[in-house]
Protein backbone atom coordinates (compact mmCIF):
# COMPACT_ATOMS: atom_id res chain seq x y z
CA UNK A 1 0.00 0.00 0.00
CA UNK A 2 1.29 3.75 -0.63
CA UNK A 3 1.08 6.06 2.16
CA UNK A 4 2.68 8.72 -0.23
CA UNK A 5 1.05 12.13 0.91
CA UNK A 6 0.20 14.29 -2.18
CA UNK A 7 3.47 16.66 -0.85
CA UNK A 8 5.84 13.89 -1.33
CA UNK A 9 4.13 12.82 -4.50
CA UNK A 10 4.38 16.26 -5.91
CA UNK A 11 8.11 16.49 -4.51
CA UNK A 12 8.98 13.39 -6.72
CA UNK A 13 7.63 14.39 -9.53
CA UNK A 14 9.18 17.86 -9.44
CA UNK A 15 12.53 16.54 -8.37
CA UNK A 16 12.18 14.52 -12.01
CA UNK A 17 12.59 11.21 -9.69
CA UNK A 18 9.49 9.84 -10.92
CA UNK A 19 6.70 9.76 -13.64
CA UNK A 20 3.09 10.67 -13.29
CA UNK A 21 2.41 7.59 -15.78
CA UNK A 22 4.43 5.64 -13.05
CA UNK A 23 2.19 6.60 -9.68
CA UNK A 24 -0.99 6.12 -11.84
CA UNK A 25 -0.26 2.98 -12.80
CA UNK A 26 0.87 2.41 -9.26
CA UNK A 27 -2.44 3.60 -8.28
CA UNK A 28 -4.25 1.43 -10.93
CA UNK A 29 -2.77 -1.46 -9.63
CA UNK A 30 -3.89 -1.00 -6.12
CA UNK A 31 -7.16 -0.21 -7.27
CA UNK A 32 -7.20 -3.72 -9.23
CA UNK A 33 -5.41 -5.74 -6.18
CA UNK A 34 -7.34 -4.47 -3.18
CA UNK A 35 -10.48 -2.75 -3.88
CA UNK A 36 -12.37 -6.18 -4.49
CA UNK A 37 -12.23 -6.44 -1.34
CA UNK A 38 -12.79 -2.81 -0.19
CA UNK A 39 -15.22 -1.73 -2.60
CA UNK A 40 -14.81 1.98 -3.00
CA UNK A 41 -14.94 2.62 -6.71
CA UNK A 42 -17.94 2.65 -8.86
CA UNK A 43 -15.88 2.97 -11.73
CA UNK A 44 -12.63 2.92 -12.65
CA UNK A 45 -11.36 4.97 -15.88
CA UNK A 46 -8.54 3.02 -16.16
CA UNK A 47 -8.43 3.75 -20.21
CA UNK A 48 -8.56 7.99 -19.34
CA UNK A 49 -6.45 8.00 -16.83
CA UNK A 50 -3.63 6.34 -18.66
CA UNK A 51 -3.99 7.96 -21.50
CA UNK A 52 -3.53 11.84 -19.60
CA UNK A 53 -0.36 10.55 -17.40
CA UNK A 54 0.94 9.32 -20.41
CA UNK A 55 0.59 12.64 -21.81
CA UNK A 56 2.14 14.54 -18.93
CA UNK A 57 4.81 12.66 -18.73
CA UNK A 58 6.01 14.63 -22.05
CA UNK A 59 4.57 17.77 -20.77
CA UNK A 60 6.86 20.93 -21.60
CA UNK A 61 8.01 23.10 -18.68
CA UNK A 62 5.09 25.24 -17.48
CA UNK A 63 2.85 22.23 -17.47
CA UNK A 64 5.31 20.58 -14.90
CA UNK A 65 4.84 23.82 -12.58
CA UNK A 66 1.37 23.37 -11.98
CA UNK A 67 -0.35 22.89 -8.50
CA UNK A 68 -1.22 18.59 -9.07
CA UNK A 69 0.92 17.68 -11.97
CA UNK A 70 0.82 14.31 -12.07
CA UNK A 71 -1.22 13.21 -8.93
CA UNK A 72 -4.01 10.68 -9.11
CA UNK A 73 -7.16 11.53 -7.16
CA UNK A 74 -10.79 10.30 -6.99
CA UNK A 75 -14.16 11.90 -7.17
CA UNK A 76 -17.70 11.12 -5.27
CA UNK A 77 -19.82 9.84 -7.81
CA UNK A 78 -22.12 12.39 -7.65
CA UNK A 79 -19.53 15.46 -9.04
CA UNK A 80 -20.17 15.60 -12.90
CA UNK A 81 -17.37 14.09 -14.90
CA UNK A 82 -17.76 15.12 -19.14
CA UNK A 83 -17.81 11.83 -20.72
CA UNK A 84 -17.20 9.33 -17.66
CA UNK A 85 -20.48 7.38 -16.03
CA UNK A 86 -21.91 9.39 -12.98
CA UNK A 87 -24.45 7.84 -11.09
CA UNK A 88 -25.16 9.20 -7.75
CA UNK A 89 -24.92 5.89 -6.35
CA UNK A 90 -28.83 5.74 -7.60
CA UNK A 91 -30.24 3.32 -10.72
CA UNK A 92 -32.16 6.03 -11.79
CA UNK A 93 -28.70 7.52 -13.15
CA UNK A 94 -28.00 4.20 -13.61
CA UNK A 95 -26.58 5.39 -17.44
CA UNK A 96 -26.09 8.77 -17.09
CA UNK A 97 -22.75 10.61 -18.60
CA UNK A 98 -22.98 14.22 -18.18
CA UNK A 99 -21.94 16.34 -20.94
CA UNK A 100 -19.82 18.78 -18.55
CA UNK A 101 -17.60 18.60 -15.25
CA UNK A 102 -18.41 19.73 -11.94
CA UNK A 103 -16.25 23.17 -11.67
CA UNK A 104 -14.09 20.92 -8.34
CA UNK A 105 -13.27 18.90 -11.29
CA UNK A 106 -12.48 21.14 -13.66
CA UNK A 107 -9.93 22.79 -10.91
CA UNK A 108 -8.34 19.99 -10.44
CA UNK A 109 -7.78 19.13 -14.23
CA UNK A 110 -6.67 22.20 -14.97
CA UNK A 111 -4.00 21.79 -11.51
CA UNK A 112 -2.35 18.87 -13.93
CA UNK A 113 -4.99 16.23 -11.43
CA UNK A 114 -5.11 12.95 -12.95
CA UNK A 115 -9.14 11.20 -12.13
CA UNK A 116 -8.84 7.93 -11.60
CA UNK A 117 -12.07 6.56 -10.67
CA UNK A 118 -15.47 7.85 -8.93
CA UNK A 119 -16.65 6.43 -5.85
CA UNK A 120 -19.19 4.59 -3.95
CA UNK A 121 -21.69 6.37 -2.37
CA UNK A 122 -25.06 6.35 -0.27
CA UNK A 123 -27.49 7.36 -2.84
CA UNK A 124 -27.82 10.72 -3.77
CA UNK A 125 -25.92 11.29 -0.17
CA UNK A 126 -28.45 9.85 1.65
CA UNK A 127 -27.28 7.91 4.64
CA UNK A 128 -24.05 7.86 6.97
CA UNK A 129 -23.22 3.88 6.23
CA UNK A 130 -22.54 3.91 2.43
CA UNK A 131 -24.88 1.05 2.74
CA UNK A 132 -27.95 2.76 0.66
CA UNK A 133 -25.85 2.46 -2.16
CA UNK A 134 -27.59 0.74 -5.30
CA UNK A 135 -24.92 -0.96 -6.61
CA UNK A 136 -22.46 -2.45 -3.39
CA UNK A 137 -21.35 -2.13 -0.19
CA UNK A 138 -17.78 -0.36 0.60
CA UNK A 139 -16.41 -1.90 3.34
CA UNK A 140 -14.04 -0.31 5.84
CA UNK A 141 -10.33 -1.16 5.42
CA UNK A 142 -10.03 -1.28 9.46
CA UNK A 143 -13.01 -4.23 9.54
CA UNK A 144 -14.23 -5.65 6.56
CA UNK A 145 -17.38 -6.07 8.88
CA UNK A 146 -17.92 -2.64 9.29
CA UNK A 147 -19.44 0.18 7.51
CA UNK A 148 -16.76 2.97 6.25
CA UNK A 149 -19.42 5.72 7.20
CA UNK A 150 -20.89 7.95 4.83
CA UNK A 151 -22.03 8.87 2.43
CA UNK A 152 -19.10 9.59 1.32
CA UNK A 153 -17.85 6.16 2.51
CA UNK A 154 -16.32 5.14 -0.96
CA UNK A 155 -14.09 8.61 -1.01
CA UNK A 156 -12.85 7.63 2.71
CA UNK A 157 -12.26 4.33 2.43
CA UNK A 158 -10.25 4.81 -1.25
CA UNK A 159 -7.75 7.27 0.81
CA UNK A 160 -7.71 4.98 4.09
CA UNK A 161 -6.48 2.27 1.69
CA UNK A 162 -3.73 3.90 0.30
CA UNK A 163 -5.42 3.85 -3.58
CA UNK A 164 -5.46 7.17 -3.71
CA UNK A 165 -3.50 10.45 -2.32
CA UNK A 166 -7.27 12.23 -1.93
CA UNK A 167 -10.27 11.86 -3.29
CA UNK A 168 -13.19 14.64 -2.65
CA UNK A 169 -16.67 13.99 -0.73
CA UNK A 170 -19.60 16.11 -0.16
CA UNK A 171 -21.08 17.07 2.99
CA UNK A 172 -25.00 17.35 3.80
CA UNK A 173 -24.76 17.06 7.66
CA UNK A 174 -21.52 14.99 8.17
CA UNK A 175 -20.95 13.20 5.01
CA UNK A 176 -17.20 13.76 4.99
CA UNK A 177 -16.30 13.87 8.53
CA UNK A 178 -18.27 11.32 10.16
CA UNK A 179 -16.76 8.74 7.52
CA UNK A 180 -13.31 10.31 7.47
CA UNK A 181 -13.53 9.45 11.49
CA UNK A 182 -14.73 6.08 10.46
CA UNK A 183 -12.00 5.45 8.18
CA UNK A 184 -9.09 7.08 10.21
CA UNK A 185 -8.53 9.85 7.70
CA UNK A 186 -8.70 13.51 7.55
CA UNK A 187 -11.69 15.27 5.91
CA UNK A 188 -12.11 19.21 5.52
CA UNK A 189 -15.86 20.42 5.16
CA UNK A 190 -15.01 23.79 4.33
CA UNK A 191 -17.47 27.03 4.37
CA UNK A 192 -20.47 26.79 2.68
CA UNK A 193 -19.96 28.93 -0.34
CA UNK A 194 -16.00 28.78 -0.29
CA UNK A 195 -16.30 25.87 -2.89
CA UNK A 196 -18.39 25.82 -6.00
CA UNK A 197 -21.20 23.16 -6.03
CA UNK A 198 -21.81 23.72 -9.83
CA UNK A 199 -21.78 19.92 -11.18
CA UNK A 200 -22.65 18.22 -7.68
CA UNK A 201 -26.13 16.10 -8.18
CA UNK A 202 -28.43 18.06 -5.30
CA UNK A 203 -29.13 16.52 -2.36
CA UNK A 204 -29.85 19.75 -0.13
CA UNK A 205 -28.89 22.91 -1.76
CA UNK A 206 -28.57 24.90 1.08
CA UNK A 207 -26.62 21.92 3.31
CA UNK A 208 -24.05 20.61 0.37
CA UNK A 209 -20.74 21.71 0.60
CA UNK A 210 -17.58 19.34 -0.94
CA UNK A 211 -14.34 18.85 0.23
CA UNK A 212 -11.29 16.61 0.54
CA UNK A 213 -10.23 13.37 2.22
CA UNK A 214 -6.36 13.69 2.52
CA UNK A 215 -3.79 11.08 4.67
CA UNK A 216 -3.23 14.42 6.32
CA UNK A 217 -4.06 18.30 7.32
CA UNK A 218 -1.62 20.00 5.27
CA UNK A 219 -2.83 17.84 2.00
CA UNK A 220 -6.19 18.89 3.25
CA UNK A 221 -4.91 22.86 3.13
CA UNK A 222 -3.42 22.24 -0.17
CA UNK A 223 -6.39 21.07 -2.33
CA UNK A 224 -8.46 23.33 -0.32
CA UNK A 225 -6.45 26.03 -2.02
CA UNK A 226 -7.19 24.61 -5.57
CA UNK A 227 -11.23 24.25 -5.38
CA UNK A 228 -11.78 27.28 -3.31
CA UNK A 229 -12.99 30.20 -5.35
CA UNK A 230 -15.78 31.91 -6.76
CA UNK A 231 -17.44 30.35 -9.01
CA UNK A 232 -20.00 32.09 -11.34
CA UNK A 233 -21.66 29.14 -12.35
CA UNK A 234 -22.92 29.08 -8.57
CA UNK A 235 -24.70 31.79 -6.94
CA UNK A 236 -24.20 30.36 -3.63
CA UNK A 237 -20.47 30.40 -3.73
CA UNK A 238 -19.24 33.52 -2.14
CA UNK A 239 -16.50 35.80 -3.29
CA UNK A 240 -14.61 35.93 -0.08
CA UNK A 241 -10.53 35.50 -0.79
CA UNK A 242 -9.14 32.50 -1.30
CA UNK A 243 -6.11 32.16 0.97
CA UNK A 244 -3.37 30.23 1.22
CA UNK A 245 -4.76 27.68 3.20
CA UNK A 246 -1.43 26.21 4.42
CA UNK A 247 0.36 29.91 5.04
CA UNK A 248 0.03 29.37 8.91
CA UNK A 249 0.09 25.48 9.42
CA UNK A 250 3.09 25.71 11.78
CA UNK A 251 1.93 28.81 13.68
CA UNK A 252 0.76 26.25 16.45
CA UNK A 253 -1.83 26.53 18.91
CA UNK A 254 -0.23 28.89 21.78
CA UNK A 255 -2.47 31.93 22.84
CA UNK A 256 -5.35 29.93 20.79
CA UNK A 257 -8.52 29.23 23.18
CA UNK A 258 -10.21 25.61 22.42
CA UNK A 259 -13.79 25.56 23.39
CA UNK A 260 -15.47 22.60 24.60
CA UNK A 261 -19.23 22.24 24.77
CA UNK A 262 -20.94 22.37 28.16
CA UNK A 263 -24.00 20.82 27.20
CA UNK A 264 -23.29 18.70 24.48
CA UNK A 265 -25.57 15.97 23.94
CA UNK A 266 -23.25 12.80 24.99
CA UNK A 267 -26.25 9.92 25.04
CA UNK A 268 -25.21 7.60 23.03
CA UNK A 269 -21.48 8.55 23.37
CA UNK A 270 -18.77 5.45 23.53
CA UNK A 271 -16.28 5.24 26.03
CA UNK A 272 -13.34 5.14 24.00
CA UNK A 273 -14.66 7.29 21.79
CA UNK A 274 -14.97 9.82 25.11
CA UNK A 275 -11.57 9.03 25.95
CA UNK A 276 -9.37 9.59 22.90
CA UNK A 277 -11.12 13.31 22.37
CA UNK A 278 -10.82 14.17 25.44
CA UNK A 279 -7.03 12.70 25.12
CA UNK A 280 -6.61 14.75 21.91
CA UNK A 281 -8.06 17.96 24.22
CA UNK A 282 -5.56 17.41 26.49
CA UNK A 283 -2.52 17.19 24.14
CA UNK A 284 -3.89 20.60 23.02
CA UNK A 285 -4.02 22.11 25.57
CA UNK A 286 0.05 20.92 26.62
CA UNK A 287 0.74 22.48 23.20
CA UNK A 288 -0.39 25.63 24.12
CA UNK A 289 -3.66 26.34 23.83
CA UNK A 290 -6.31 27.52 26.74
CA UNK A 291 -9.38 24.81 26.78
CA UNK A 292 -12.61 26.82 27.79
CA UNK A 293 -16.05 25.69 28.30
CA UNK A 294 -19.09 27.16 25.70
CA UNK A 295 -22.54 26.41 25.21
CA UNK A 296 -24.22 25.34 21.88
CA UNK A 297 -28.10 25.53 23.82
CA UNK A 298 -30.01 24.60 21.01
CA UNK A 299 -27.94 21.92 19.74
CA UNK A 300 -30.45 19.48 21.29
CA UNK A 301 -32.61 19.96 18.21
CA UNK A 302 -30.32 20.06 15.07
CA UNK A 303 -31.23 16.41 14.22
CA UNK A 304 -35.01 17.28 13.94
CA UNK A 305 -34.43 20.35 12.57
CA UNK A 306 -32.12 18.88 9.45
CA UNK A 307 -34.29 15.66 9.14
CA UNK A 308 -36.91 18.56 8.47
CA UNK A 309 -34.58 20.81 6.34
CA UNK A 310 -32.54 18.33 4.52
CA UNK A 311 -35.63 16.27 3.38
CA UNK A 312 -37.76 19.19 2.16
CA UNK A 313 -34.93 20.74 -0.15
CA UNK A 314 -34.61 16.50 -1.47
CA UNK A 315 -38.01 16.81 -2.14
CA UNK A 316 -37.70 19.44 -4.63
CA UNK A 317 -34.19 18.65 -5.67
CA UNK A 318 -35.40 15.10 -6.96
CA UNK A 319 -38.93 16.25 -8.43
CA UNK A 320 -36.37 16.40 -11.75
CA UNK A 321 -35.93 12.38 -12.04
CA UNK A 322 -39.15 11.86 -13.52
CA UNK A 323 -38.27 9.60 -16.70
CA UNK A 324 -38.66 12.99 -19.29
CA UNK A 325 -35.42 14.55 -19.72
CA UNK A 326 -32.50 12.36 -18.66
CA UNK A 327 -32.11 8.94 -16.48
CA UNK A 328 -34.39 5.64 -16.44
CA UNK A 329 -37.16 5.81 -17.72
CA UNK A 330 -39.95 2.74 -16.78
CA UNK A 331 -42.66 2.27 -19.26
CA UNK A 332 -46.49 2.85 -18.67
CA UNK A 333 -49.74 3.32 -20.10
CA UNK A 334 -49.97 6.76 -18.95
CA UNK A 335 -47.75 9.71 -18.19
CA UNK A 336 -48.74 9.81 -14.35
CA UNK A 337 -48.11 5.80 -14.65
CA UNK A 338 -44.52 6.56 -16.25
CA UNK A 339 -43.82 9.05 -13.04
CA UNK A 340 -44.69 6.54 -10.56
CA UNK A 341 -43.15 3.91 -12.26
CA UNK A 342 -39.97 5.47 -13.27
CA UNK A 343 -39.52 6.97 -10.00
CA UNK A 344 -41.24 3.55 -7.92
CA UNK A 345 -38.32 1.46 -9.69
CA UNK A 346 -35.57 4.37 -9.68
CA UNK A 347 -35.28 5.33 -5.74
CA UNK A 348 -34.04 3.14 -3.30
CA UNK A 349 -36.13 2.85 0.13
CA UNK A 350 -33.85 5.59 2.32
CA UNK A 351 -34.33 8.37 -0.64
CA UNK A 352 -38.28 7.89 -1.09
CA UNK A 353 -38.59 7.78 2.63
CA UNK A 354 -36.15 11.12 2.29
CA UNK A 355 -38.42 12.73 0.11
CA UNK A 356 -42.22 12.03 1.49
CA UNK A 357 -41.02 13.11 4.85
CA UNK A 358 -39.94 16.18 2.90
CA UNK A 359 -43.31 16.58 0.99
CA UNK A 360 -45.23 16.34 3.65
CA UNK A 361 -43.11 19.21 5.58
CA UNK A 362 -43.47 21.47 2.73
CA UNK A 363 -47.74 20.49 2.58
CA UNK A 364 -50.25 22.85 2.84
CA UNK A 365 -51.04 23.27 6.75
CA UNK A 366 -48.12 21.63 7.97
CA UNK A 367 -45.22 24.14 6.35
CA UNK A 368 -45.72 26.54 9.51
CA UNK A 369 -45.61 23.58 11.80
CA UNK A 370 -42.25 22.15 10.52
CA UNK A 371 -40.36 23.73 7.83
CA UNK A 372 -40.84 27.09 8.89
CA UNK A 373 -40.16 26.41 12.34
CA UNK A 374 -37.01 23.63 11.25
CA UNK A 375 -35.38 27.09 9.50
CA UNK A 376 -35.81 29.02 13.25
CA UNK A 377 -34.19 26.81 14.74
CA UNK A 378 -31.32 27.04 12.21
CA UNK A 379 -30.70 30.57 12.80
CA UNK A 380 -30.90 30.05 16.54
CA UNK A 381 -28.20 27.46 16.08
CA UNK A 382 -26.05 29.61 13.80
CA UNK A 383 -26.36 32.58 16.56
CA UNK A 384 -25.21 30.21 19.35
CA UNK A 385 -22.20 29.41 16.94
CA UNK A 386 -21.92 33.05 16.68
CA UNK A 387 -21.92 33.36 20.57
CA UNK A 388 -19.79 30.81 21.33
CA UNK A 389 -16.97 32.43 18.97
CA UNK A 390 -16.90 35.10 21.22
CA UNK A 391 -15.24 33.00 23.68
CA UNK A 392 -13.26 30.92 21.38
CA UNK A 393 -11.08 30.39 18.37
CA UNK A 394 -11.92 26.84 17.68
CA UNK A 395 -14.74 24.42 19.12
CA UNK A 396 -13.81 20.13 19.87
CA UNK A 397 -16.34 17.24 20.10
CA UNK A 398 -16.38 13.90 18.89
CA UNK A 399 -17.09 13.49 15.21
CA UNK A 400 -19.18 10.85 15.42
CA UNK A 401 -20.89 9.12 18.68
CA UNK A 402 -19.03 6.23 18.38
CA UNK A 403 -16.78 4.05 16.35
CA UNK A 404 -17.67 1.84 12.48
CA UNK A 405 -20.22 0.04 12.99
CA UNK A 406 -21.46 -3.10 11.79
CA UNK A 407 -23.37 -3.69 8.44
CA UNK A 408 -26.79 -4.31 9.05
CA UNK A 409 -26.72 -3.01 12.67
CA UNK A 410 -28.81 0.57 12.37
CA UNK A 411 -30.80 0.06 8.86
CA UNK A 412 -33.63 -1.22 10.70
CA UNK A 413 -33.82 2.09 12.85
CA UNK A 414 -33.39 5.08 11.05
CA UNK A 415 -33.66 6.90 13.67
CA UNK A 416 -30.61 5.44 15.47
CA UNK A 417 -28.43 5.91 12.37
CA UNK A 418 -29.33 9.72 12.20
CA UNK A 419 -28.40 10.30 15.61
CA UNK A 420 -24.90 8.86 14.15
CA UNK A 421 -25.01 12.53 12.48
CA UNK A 422 -25.68 14.64 16.14
CA UNK A 423 -22.09 16.43 16.38
CA UNK A 424 -21.84 16.97 12.64
CA UNK A 425 -24.82 18.70 11.51
CA UNK A 426 -25.13 21.62 13.49
CA UNK A 427 -22.19 22.88 11.68
CA UNK A 428 -23.89 22.43 8.19
CA UNK A 429 -26.66 24.18 9.53
CA UNK A 430 -24.66 27.27 10.39
CA UNK A 431 -22.47 27.16 7.42
CA UNK A 432 -18.86 26.84 9.09
CA UNK A 433 -16.26 24.71 8.50
CA UNK A 434 -15.44 21.57 10.35
CA UNK A 435 -12.64 19.06 10.05
CA UNK A 436 -12.13 15.58 12.14
CA UNK A 437 -8.34 14.65 12.59
CA UNK A 438 -7.96 10.60 13.13
CA UNK A 439 -7.02 10.71 17.27
CA UNK A 440 -6.77 7.30 18.34
CA UNK A 441 -8.33 3.85 18.36
CA UNK A 442 -11.17 2.19 20.53
CA UNK A 443 -11.77 -1.22 20.60
CA UNK A 444 -9.39 -1.23 17.34
CA UNK A 445 -11.46 1.41 15.47
CA UNK A 446 -10.50 4.53 14.47
CA UNK A 447 -12.07 7.96 16.56
CA UNK A 448 -12.21 11.32 15.09
CA UNK A 449 -11.94 14.31 16.88
CA UNK A 450 -13.96 17.28 15.36
CA UNK A 451 -12.64 20.90 14.97
CA UNK A 452 -14.93 23.53 14.25
CA UNK A 453 -14.05 27.17 13.35
CA UNK A 454 -15.43 30.69 12.33
CA UNK A 455 -16.97 31.30 8.71
CA UNK A 456 -14.20 31.78 6.42
CA UNK A 457 -11.59 31.16 8.89
CA UNK A 458 -10.17 27.58 7.51
CA UNK A 459 -6.67 29.05 8.17
CA UNK A 460 -7.52 28.96 11.88
CA UNK A 461 -8.99 25.22 12.27
CA UNK A 462 -6.46 24.15 9.70
CA UNK A 463 -3.69 25.32 12.33
CA UNK A 464 -5.20 23.66 15.21
CA UNK A 465 -5.91 20.65 13.06
CA UNK A 466 -2.58 20.36 12.21
CA UNK A 467 -1.15 21.91 15.66
CA UNK A 468 -2.48 18.25 17.08
CA UNK A 469 -1.81 16.03 14.20
CA UNK A 470 2.27 17.34 14.72
CA UNK A 471 1.79 16.79 18.68
CA UNK A 472 -0.32 13.71 18.97
CA UNK A 473 2.30 11.98 16.39
CA UNK A 474 1.19 8.66 14.60
CA UNK A 475 -1.82 7.15 16.90
CA UNK A 476 -3.50 4.93 14.28
CA UNK A 477 -1.95 1.62 12.94
CA UNK A 478 -2.24 0.93 9.59
CA UNK A 479 -5.50 -0.41 8.00
CA UNK A 480 -5.99 -4.21 7.77
CA UNK A 481 -6.84 -3.99 3.88
CA UNK A 482 -4.05 -2.67 1.50
CA UNK A 483 -1.33 -2.61 3.90
CA UNK A 484 0.72 -5.76 2.43
CA UNK A 485 -0.65 -5.00 -1.32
Amino acid sequence: MSTNTVKEILASLQRGESKPSEWTADVLRRIRQVDPQVGAFLTVDEEGATARAKALDDAPADERGKALFGVPYALKDNMCTAGIRTTAASRILENYIPPYDATVAEKLRAAGGIMVGKTNMDEFAMGSSTENSAYQKTKNPYDLDAVPGGSSGGSAAAVAAGLVPFALGSDTGGSIRQPAAFCGVVGLKPTYGRVSRFGLIAFASSLDQIGPFTRTVEDAAYVLNLISGRDLLDSTSAPADVEDFTADLQKGVQGLRIGVVRDIDTEGLQPGVRAAVDGAIDTLRQAGAEVVEVSLPNSHYAVAAYYLLAPAEASSNLARYDGVRYGRRAEGETLLQMYQRTRSEGFGMEVKRRIMIGTYALSSGYYDAYYKRAQQMRTLILRDFEAAFQHCDVIATPTAPTTAFKFGEKTDNPLQMYLNDIYTIPANLAGIPGISVPCGLSDGLPVGLQLLGRAFDEKTLLRVAHAYEQARGDVLPAPSVGVAQ
